[in-house]
């Protein structure tokens, strides 16, 4: 009996050992950590609103005949003007500016202000330096009074950017006189026969 007591005590306690063993939770895995979203692509920035054309329809100013319609474009990154001019003294040469305001309201085209110069610098001629934004070639009539342009404009503007360079909403100005590139600040280009307000041509209905 007293080898029998021992024993038993033995077997009982292996038996509550075995029992805290099966009872201990099963070890919980570590959560997996969810994967971070990408941050996403910031937007491309808009497209220029630059209509890359423009028109002025110039009216005379009172008591001269002058009229025409002129075109701007833009070439190879460059402002370029095409356009007729009539009722021009047969043979004659004038002055031809893009000026500051776009307002021909005045009688004899005061209202459109100086010429267009948003980099402040001196009268001259187009291709050589210095020159304004606006200054562009004389106007060359011909035995009809009809003048012609086919010619580049000052490499420092801009058509519809928006910006204190663009030509949009600024006047065209046919003066009485031709500019003699020097005189300041106008070239001595006399009174104005025909003033016109640029205005950007409508852009192309998109392709269906």
């Amino acid at each position: 009996m007293r080898r029998t007591l021992p024993s038993l005590l033995f077997l009982a306690t292996t038996l509550a050992l075995s029992a805290c063993k099966r009872e201990e939770p099963a070890a919980t895995p570590a959560a997996t950590p969810e994967p971070t979203a990408a941050p996403a692509a910031s937007a491309p920035p808009a497209a220029s609103n630059a209509t890359g054309s423009a028109s002025a329809a110039l009216s005379p100013t009172q008591g001269n005949e002058v009229a025409g319609e002129v075109k701007f474009t833009t070439v190879d990154g460059a402002v370029h003007v095409t356009g007729t001019i009539t009722g021009l003294k047969p043979n004659s040469e004038h002055g031809f500016h893009i000026h500051e305001f776009g307002d021909c309201s005045a009688p004899d085209g005061s209202s459109a202000g100086g010429h267009f110069n948003p980099a402040k610098t001196e009268h001259g001629q187009v291709g050589s330096d210095p020159h304004h934004g606006g200054d562009m070639p004389n106007l060359k009539a011909d035995a009809e009074g009809k003048a012609t342009i086919d010619a580049a404009v000052s490499n420092n503007v801009n058509i519809g950017k928006g910006d204190g360079f663009d030509i949009l909403n600024h006047a065209v100005i046919v003066h009485a006189d031709p500019d003699d590139y020097k005189s300041q600040p106008t070239g001595n280009a006399g009174g104005r026969l025909a003033c016109g307000v640029i205005k950007g041509d409508a852009a192309a209905a998109p392709a269906q």
